[in-house]
Protein backbone atom coordinates (compact mmCIF):
# COMPACT_ATOMS: atom_id res chain seq x y z
CA UNK A 1 0.00 0.00 0.00
CA UNK A 2 2.85 2.30 0.66
CA UNK A 3 4.46 1.71 -2.50
CA UNK A 4 1.29 2.11 -4.42
CA UNK A 5 0.74 5.94 -2.71
CA UNK A 6 4.33 6.89 -3.38
CA UNK A 7 3.33 6.28 -7.26
CA UNK A 8 0.27 8.23 -7.16
CA UNK A 9 2.57 10.92 -5.70
CA UNK A 10 5.33 10.78 -8.52
CA UNK A 11 2.78 10.82 -10.88
CA UNK A 12 0.73 13.51 -9.47
CA UNK A 13 3.97 14.97 -9.42
CA UNK A 14 4.74 14.66 -13.19
CA UNK A 15 0.99 15.69 -13.78
CA UNK A 16 1.90 18.96 -12.14
CA UNK A 17 4.84 19.99 -13.59
CA UNK A 18 3.38 19.03 -17.39
CA UNK A 19 0.87 21.83 -16.15
CA UNK A 20 3.02 24.50 -15.45
CA UNK A 21 5.24 23.63 -18.33
CA UNK A 22 2.50 24.20 -21.18
CA UNK A 23 1.50 27.02 -19.09
CA UNK A 24 4.70 28.96 -18.87
CA UNK A 25 4.94 27.98 -22.58
CA UNK A 26 1.43 29.46 -23.59
CA UNK A 27 2.52 32.80 -21.55
CA UNK A 28 5.75 33.15 -23.11
CA UNK A 29 3.30 32.50 -26.79
CA UNK A 30 0.98 34.91 -25.95
CA UNK A 31 3.80 37.60 -24.73
CA UNK A 32 5.02 37.22 -28.31
CA UNK A 33 2.39 37.61 -30.21
CA UNK A 34 0.83 40.77 -28.19
CA UNK A 35 2.02 44.38 -27.43
CA UNK A 36 4.15 44.74 -24.29
CA UNK A 37 2.48 47.32 -23.61
CA UNK A 38 -1.22 45.94 -23.01
CA UNK A 39 -1.83 46.89 -19.21
CA UNK A 40 -4.97 44.30 -19.33
CA UNK A 41 -2.14 41.67 -21.02
CA UNK A 42 -0.12 42.89 -17.65
CA UNK A 43 -2.67 42.13 -15.40
CA UNK A 44 -3.09 38.71 -16.93
CA UNK A 45 -0.15 37.21 -16.84
CA UNK A 46 0.76 38.96 -13.32
CA UNK A 47 -2.60 37.06 -12.35
CA UNK A 48 -1.09 34.19 -14.45
CA UNK A 49 1.93 33.67 -12.13
CA UNK A 50 -0.50 34.31 -8.78
CA UNK A 51 -1.93 31.17 -10.25
CA UNK A 52 1.38 29.09 -10.64
CA UNK A 53 2.10 30.13 -6.65
CA UNK A 54 -1.67 29.35 -5.82
CA UNK A 55 -1.54 26.09 -7.32
CA UNK A 56 2.17 25.11 -5.79
CA UNK A 57 0.84 26.14 -2.43
CA UNK A 58 -2.12 24.10 -2.59
CA UNK A 59 0.03 20.93 -3.94
CA UNK A 60 2.50 21.23 -0.88
CA UNK A 61 -0.86 21.37 1.26
CA UNK A 62 -2.48 18.38 0.07
CA UNK A 63 1.07 16.33 -0.22
CA UNK A 64 1.74 17.34 2.81
CA UNK A 65 -0.08 14.72 4.66
CA UNK A 66 -3.06 15.52 6.48
CA UNK A 67 -4.57 13.62 9.12
CA UNK A 68 -8.28 12.89 9.77
CA UNK A 69 -10.17 16.27 11.26
CA UNK A 70 -7.89 18.63 9.74
CA UNK A 71 -9.34 18.43 6.06
CA UNK A 72 -10.77 22.32 7.11
CA UNK A 73 -7.84 24.23 7.21
CA UNK A 74 -6.43 22.68 3.56
CA UNK A 75 -10.21 23.87 1.99
CA UNK A 76 -9.77 27.11 3.39
CA UNK A 77 -6.24 27.90 2.23
CA UNK A 78 -7.81 26.77 -1.35
CA UNK A 79 -10.82 28.75 -1.12
CA UNK A 80 -8.66 32.12 0.15
CA UNK A 81 -6.65 31.10 -2.55
CA UNK A 82 -9.23 31.00 -5.48
CA UNK A 83 -10.98 34.12 -3.70
CA UNK A 84 -7.89 36.54 -4.75
CA UNK A 85 -7.36 35.47 -7.41
CA UNK A 86 -10.23 36.94 -9.07
CA UNK A 87 -10.62 39.36 -6.17
CA UNK A 88 -13.50 38.11 -4.54
CA UNK A 89 -15.02 38.29 -0.97
CA UNK A 90 -17.18 36.08 -0.65
CA UNK A 91 -16.82 32.09 -1.79
CA UNK A 92 -17.80 28.65 -0.56
CA UNK A 93 -16.49 25.04 -0.23
CA UNK A 94 -19.09 22.25 -0.25
CA UNK A 95 -18.50 18.65 -0.31
CA UNK A 96 -20.75 15.94 -0.71
CA UNK A 97 -20.81 13.57 2.36
CA UNK A 98 -21.76 10.05 1.54
CA UNK A 99 -23.11 9.23 4.55
CA UNK A 100 -26.25 11.61 4.94
CA UNK A 101 -26.60 12.30 1.16
CA UNK A 102 -25.85 16.04 1.45
CA UNK A 103 -23.71 18.57 0.17
CA UNK A 104 -22.16 20.68 3.02
CA UNK A 105 -20.36 23.86 3.69
CA UNK A 106 -17.00 23.24 4.90
CA UNK A 107 -15.04 26.13 4.58
CA UNK A 108 -16.34 29.66 3.42
CA UNK A 109 -15.45 33.60 3.27
CA UNK A 110 -17.64 36.29 3.63
CA UNK A 111 -20.82 34.43 4.46
CA UNK A 112 -22.85 34.54 7.79
CA UNK A 113 -22.67 31.69 10.00
CA UNK A 114 -25.88 31.02 10.03
CA UNK A 115 -26.08 30.08 6.12
CA UNK A 116 -22.90 28.18 6.92
CA UNK A 117 -24.57 25.72 9.71
CA UNK A 118 -28.43 25.45 7.75
CA UNK A 119 -27.43 25.13 3.91
CA UNK A 120 -27.17 21.66 2.99
CA UNK A 121 -27.89 20.49 -0.74
CA UNK A 122 -28.75 17.28 -2.10
CA UNK A 123 -27.28 16.55 -5.47
CA UNK A 124 -29.56 18.26 -8.13
CA UNK A 125 -30.81 20.91 -5.70
CA UNK A 126 -29.81 24.52 -6.11
CA UNK A 127 -27.29 26.27 -8.22
CA UNK A 128 -24.27 24.03 -6.57
CA UNK A 129 -26.39 21.28 -6.48
CA UNK A 130 -27.23 21.12 -9.85
CA UNK A 131 -23.24 21.97 -10.74
CA UNK A 132 -22.24 18.95 -8.21
CA UNK A 133 -25.11 16.63 -10.17
CA UNK A 134 -23.98 17.28 -13.98
CA UNK A 135 -20.50 18.06 -13.10
CA UNK A 136 -20.87 21.39 -14.95
CA UNK A 137 -19.55 25.02 -14.39
CA UNK A 138 -22.96 26.83 -13.82
CA UNK A 139 -22.70 31.27 -13.75
CA UNK A 140 -25.38 32.22 -12.52
CA UNK A 141 -25.89 36.33 -13.14
CA UNK A 142 -28.83 37.41 -10.74
CA UNK A 143 -29.42 34.97 -8.18
CA UNK A 144 -32.87 36.53 -6.72
CA UNK A 145 -34.48 35.54 -10.03
CA UNK A 146 -33.29 31.71 -10.21
CA UNK A 147 -35.85 29.56 -9.06
CA UNK A 148 -33.08 27.10 -7.82
CA UNK A 149 -31.74 29.66 -5.07
CA UNK A 150 -34.90 30.33 -2.96
CA UNK A 151 -32.93 28.26 0.10
CA UNK A 152 -30.27 30.79 0.32
CA UNK A 153 -32.73 34.15 -0.47
CA UNK A 154 -32.91 36.34 2.67
CA UNK A 155 -29.46 36.42 3.23
CA UNK A 156 -27.39 39.66 1.97
CA UNK A 157 -24.28 38.48 0.92
CA UNK A 158 -26.00 36.08 -1.71
CA UNK A 159 -27.25 38.74 -3.40
CA UNK A 160 -24.60 38.92 -6.45
CA UNK A 161 -23.85 36.93 -9.42
CA UNK A 162 -21.36 34.00 -8.81
CA UNK A 163 -20.49 30.61 -10.62
CA UNK A 164 -20.03 26.93 -9.18
CA UNK A 165 -17.47 24.87 -10.07
CA UNK A 166 -17.88 21.14 -9.60
CA UNK A 167 -14.49 19.62 -7.82
CA UNK A 168 -14.17 16.18 -9.85
CA UNK A 169 -12.24 13.10 -8.81
CA UNK A 170 -12.13 10.75 -12.09
CA UNK A 171 -14.69 12.35 -13.45
CA UNK A 172 -16.85 11.63 -10.45
CA UNK A 173 -18.04 14.86 -8.62
CA UNK A 174 -16.82 15.01 -4.90
CA UNK A 175 -18.13 18.65 -4.12
CA UNK A 176 -18.39 22.47 -5.82
CA UNK A 177 -16.14 25.84 -5.18
CA UNK A 178 -18.32 28.34 -5.01
CA UNK A 179 -16.81 32.20 -6.29
CA UNK A 180 -19.08 35.36 -6.32
CA UNK A 181 -18.28 37.89 -8.23
CA UNK A 182 -16.68 41.04 -6.74
CA UNK A 183 -19.57 44.01 -6.30
CA UNK A 184 -17.13 46.65 -9.00
CA UNK A 185 -17.83 43.64 -11.90
CA UNK A 186 -20.35 42.88 -14.13
CA UNK A 187 -18.97 39.43 -14.81
CA UNK A 188 -16.10 36.83 -14.77
CA UNK A 189 -13.44 37.65 -17.53
CA UNK A 190 -12.50 33.91 -19.73
CA UNK A 191 -8.99 34.04 -18.32
CA UNK A 192 -10.70 34.43 -14.44
CA UNK A 193 -12.78 31.36 -15.24
CA UNK A 194 -9.94 29.42 -16.58
CA UNK A 195 -7.96 30.45 -13.83
CA UNK A 196 -10.72 29.30 -11.19
CA UNK A 197 -11.05 25.84 -13.53
CA UNK A 198 -7.55 24.90 -13.14
CA UNK A 199 -7.30 25.92 -9.87
CA UNK A 200 -10.41 23.90 -8.56
CA UNK A 201 -8.75 20.74 -10.59
CA UNK A 202 -5.98 21.02 -8.90
CA UNK A 203 -7.66 21.26 -5.54
CA UNK A 204 -9.50 17.87 -6.28
CA UNK A 205 -6.76 16.36 -7.32
CA UNK A 206 -5.33 16.66 -3.59
CA UNK A 207 -8.52 15.82 -2.07
CA UNK A 208 -7.70 12.85 -3.81
CA UNK A 209 -4.24 12.30 -2.34
CA UNK A 210 -5.60 13.69 1.46
CA UNK A 211 -8.18 10.78 1.09
CA UNK A 212 -5.64 8.01 0.32
CA UNK A 213 -3.19 9.22 2.90
CA UNK A 214 -6.30 9.24 5.31
CA UNK A 215 -6.87 5.73 4.11
CA UNK A 216 -3.16 4.59 4.74
CA UNK A 217 -2.95 6.48 8.42
CA UNK A 218 -6.31 4.47 9.48
CA UNK A 219 -4.68 0.94 8.10
CA UNK A 220 -1.40 2.05 10.15
CA UNK A 221 -3.40 3.19 13.48
CA UNK A 222 -5.62 -0.36 13.28
CA UNK A 223 -2.05 -2.37 12.52
CA UNK A 224 -0.86 -0.55 15.77
CA UNK A 225 -3.79 -0.91 17.73
CA UNK A 226 -3.11 -4.95 16.61
CA UNK A 227 0.09 -5.25 18.10
CA UNK A 228 -0.63 -3.29 21.27
CA UNK A 229 -3.59 -5.80 21.83
CA UNK A 230 -1.08 -8.49 21.42
CA UNK A 231 1.82 -7.21 24.09
CA UNK A 232 -1.38 -6.12 26.06
CA UNK A 233 -2.32 -9.94 25.85
CA UNK A 234 0.89 -11.37 26.58
CA UNK A 235 1.66 -9.53 29.74
CA UNK A 236 -2.36 -10.02 31.44
CA UNK A 237 -1.88 -7.91 34.64
CA UNK A 238 -1.19 -4.78 32.35
CA UNK A 239 -5.25 -4.93 30.79
CA UNK A 240 -5.59 -1.99 28.74
CA UNK A 241 -2.69 -0.31 29.67
CA UNK A 242 -1.40 0.77 26.43
CA UNK A 243 -4.87 2.14 25.39
CA UNK A 244 -4.68 4.23 28.96
CA UNK A 245 -1.15 5.37 27.70
CA UNK A 246 -2.22 6.34 24.20
CA UNK A 247 -5.02 8.43 25.38
CA UNK A 248 -3.11 10.03 28.07
CA UNK A 249 0.14 10.54 26.04
CA UNK A 250 -2.27 12.96 23.24
CA UNK A 251 -3.55 14.91 26.17
CA UNK A 252 -0.18 15.31 27.72
CA UNK A 253 1.33 16.07 24.76
CA UNK A 254 -1.43 18.46 23.89
CA UNK A 255 -0.77 19.93 26.83
CA UNK A 256 2.88 20.66 26.39
CA UNK A 257 2.19 22.17 23.26
CA UNK A 258 4.16 19.66 20.98
CA UNK A 259 3.87 20.30 17.44
CA UNK A 260 0.67 18.74 15.61
CA UNK A 261 3.08 16.66 12.97
CA UNK A 262 4.73 15.24 16.54
CA UNK A 263 1.72 13.86 18.21
CA UNK A 264 0.88 11.01 16.21
CA UNK A 265 4.65 9.68 16.64
CA UNK A 266 4.27 10.32 20.69
CA UNK A 267 0.38 8.13 20.22
CA UNK A 268 2.07 5.19 18.27
CA UNK A 269 5.18 5.01 21.14
CA UNK A 270 2.78 4.88 23.87
CA UNK A 271 1.02 1.94 22.40
CA UNK A 272 3.89 -0.01 20.97
CA UNK A 273 6.04 1.03 24.13
CA UNK A 274 6.26 -2.45 25.70
CA UNK A 275 6.96 -4.01 21.91
CA UNK A 276 9.31 -5.82 23.19
CA UNK A 277 8.30 -7.73 26.31
CA UNK A 278 7.69 -9.93 23.18
CA UNK A 279 10.88 -11.12 23.36
CA UNK A 280 11.48 -11.75 27.26
CA UNK A 281 10.75 -14.69 28.70
CA UNK A 282 6.88 -14.89 29.65
CA UNK A 283 7.83 -16.15 33.17
CA UNK A 284 10.09 -12.84 33.69
CA UNK A 285 7.22 -10.98 32.54
CA UNK A 286 4.56 -12.70 35.18
CA UNK A 287 7.12 -13.39 37.82
CA UNK A 288 4.79 -12.45 41.63
CA UNK A 289 8.03 -11.94 43.46
CA UNK A 290 11.04 -9.81 42.69
CA UNK A 291 13.32 -10.08 39.96
CA UNK A 292 16.74 -11.56 39.95
CA UNK A 293 20.04 -10.00 38.80
CA UNK A 294 19.55 -11.87 35.51
CA UNK A 295 16.00 -11.59 35.33
CA UNK A 296 15.91 -7.57 35.31
CA UNK A 297 19.10 -8.11 32.99
CA UNK A 298 16.70 -9.57 30.58
CA UNK A 299 13.90 -7.30 31.21
CA UNK A 300 15.97 -4.39 30.28
CA UNK A 301 16.42 -5.20 26.90
CA UNK A 302 12.60 -4.77 25.76
CA UNK A 303 13.37 -1.13 24.63
CA UNK A 304 16.18 -2.68 22.45
CA UNK A 305 14.33 -5.79 20.98
CA UNK A 306 11.35 -3.21 20.43
CA UNK A 307 13.53 -1.06 18.50
CA UNK A 308 14.86 -3.61 16.61
CA UNK A 309 11.49 -4.49 15.25
CA UNK A 310 10.32 -1.08 15.13
CA UNK A 311 13.22 0.49 13.07
CA UNK A 312 12.85 -1.27 9.89
CA UNK A 313 9.49 -0.02 9.42
CA UNK A 314 9.78 3.06 7.61
CA UNK A 315 6.69 4.84 9.22
CA UNK A 316 7.55 3.35 12.64
CA UNK A 317 11.23 4.90 12.62
CA UNK A 318 10.27 7.84 14.68
CA UNK A 319 8.36 5.79 17.27
CA UNK A 320 11.12 3.45 17.42
CA UNK A 321 13.65 6.17 18.89
CA UNK A 322 11.09 6.95 21.47
CA UNK A 323 10.42 3.40 22.69
CA UNK A 324 14.51 3.04 22.87
CA UNK A 325 14.94 5.91 25.37
CA UNK A 326 11.71 5.50 27.04
CA UNK A 327 13.38 3.87 30.73
CA UNK A 328 16.52 6.73 30.36
CA UNK A 329 16.40 8.72 33.08
CA UNK A 330 16.49 12.30 33.44
CA UNK A 331 19.80 12.19 35.39
CA UNK A 332 21.04 10.07 33.77
CA UNK A 333 20.95 6.89 35.33
CA UNK A 334 18.26 5.00 33.24
CA UNK A 335 18.83 2.57 30.32
CA UNK A 336 20.06 1.55 27.59
CA UNK A 337 22.31 4.68 27.17
CA UNK A 338 22.08 6.56 29.74
CA UNK A 339 20.94 9.58 28.35
CA UNK A 340 20.22 12.73 30.64
CA UNK A 341 18.08 15.92 30.38
CA UNK A 342 17.63 17.36 26.68
CA UNK A 343 19.55 14.50 25.36
CA UNK A 344 15.91 11.78 25.66
CA UNK A 345 13.82 12.53 23.10
CA UNK A 346 10.47 14.41 24.63
CA UNK A 347 8.57 11.79 23.54
CA UNK A 348 10.33 9.03 25.49
CA UNK A 349 10.00 11.64 28.73
CA UNK A 350 6.24 12.01 27.98
CA UNK A 351 6.15 7.71 27.71
CA UNK A 352 8.25 7.56 30.70
CA UNK A 353 5.96 9.64 33.24
CA UNK A 354 2.53 8.09 31.69
CA UNK A 355 3.99 4.46 31.97
CA UNK A 356 5.02 5.05 35.57
CA UNK A 357 1.86 6.43 36.45
CA UNK A 358 -0.24 3.40 35.02
CA UNK A 359 2.45 1.17 36.37
CA UNK A 360 2.50 2.98 40.34
CA UNK A 361 -1.86 2.46 39.92
CA UNK A 362 -2.33 -0.60 38.69
CA UNK A 363 -2.27 -4.18 40.52
CA UNK A 364 0.70 -6.13 39.86
CA UNK A 365 1.91 -9.81 40.74
CA UNK A 366 4.02 -8.45 43.32
CA UNK A 367 1.68 -5.81 44.50
CA UNK A 368 -1.27 -4.07 44.89
CA UNK A 369 -2.15 -1.01 43.20
CA UNK A 370 -0.58 2.81 45.10
CA UNK A 371 -3.20 5.44 46.07
CA UNK A 372 -3.57 8.07 43.90
CA UNK A 373 -2.19 10.13 46.70
CA UNK A 374 0.77 8.09 47.39
CA UNK A 375 1.60 7.75 43.14
CA UNK A 376 1.72 11.97 42.84
CA UNK A 377 4.46 12.23 46.05
CA UNK A 378 6.51 9.26 43.92
CA UNK A 379 5.94 11.08 40.66
CA UNK A 380 7.01 14.79 42.51
CA UNK A 381 10.26 12.64 44.19
CA UNK A 382 11.07 11.33 40.68
CA UNK A 383 10.76 14.85 39.03
CA UNK A 384 14.17 16.29 38.05
CA UNK A 385 15.72 12.60 38.92
CA UNK A 386 13.45 10.08 37.06
CA UNK A 387 11.42 12.13 35.11
CA UNK A 388 11.54 15.43 33.40
CA UNK A 389 10.53 18.02 36.13
CA UNK A 390 8.20 20.12 33.23
CA UNK A 391 6.46 16.82 31.98
CA UNK A 392 6.32 15.65 35.27
CA UNK A 393 4.29 19.32 36.03
CA UNK A 394 2.19 19.41 33.31
CA UNK A 395 1.26 15.36 33.89
CA UNK A 396 -0.22 16.45 37.51
CA UNK A 397 -1.99 19.19 36.51
CA UNK A 398 -3.79 16.65 33.37
CA UNK A 399 -4.53 14.61 36.74
CA UNK A 400 -6.32 17.71 38.67
CA UNK A 401 -8.58 18.23 35.69
CA UNK A 402 -9.37 14.85 35.28
CA UNK A 403 -10.23 14.74 38.38
CA UNK A 404 -12.18 18.12 38.65
CA UNK A 405 -14.07 16.95 35.13
CA UNK A 406 -15.52 13.89 37.17
CA UNK A 407 -16.97 15.53 39.97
Amino acid sequence: MVYALLSIIIILLVVLFIVINRLYNLKLSSIKNKKHSDPNLKRIWSKFDELLLDMIAIHNYGMSGIPSGKEGDFYKMALDRACDIVDSERGSVMIYDQNDGFLHIVAERGISKDLVESVKLKPGEGIAGRAFEKGEIIFVTNPQRNPDYDKFLGYDEQMEPFVSIPLKIQGKSIGVLNIHLPKHKTSFTDWELKFLTILADEVSVMVENITLYQSIEKFYIELVQTLARIIDAKDSYTGDHATRARERALKLSKKLSVPEKMLRTIEYAALLHDMGKIGIDEKIITKPGKLTDEEYKQMKKHPEIAYDILSPIEFLSPVAKIVLYHHEWYNGMGYPDGLKGEEIPLGSRIVSVIDAWDAMTSDRPYRKALSKEAAIEELKKGSGRQFDPKVVDAFLSLIEEEDFSKE
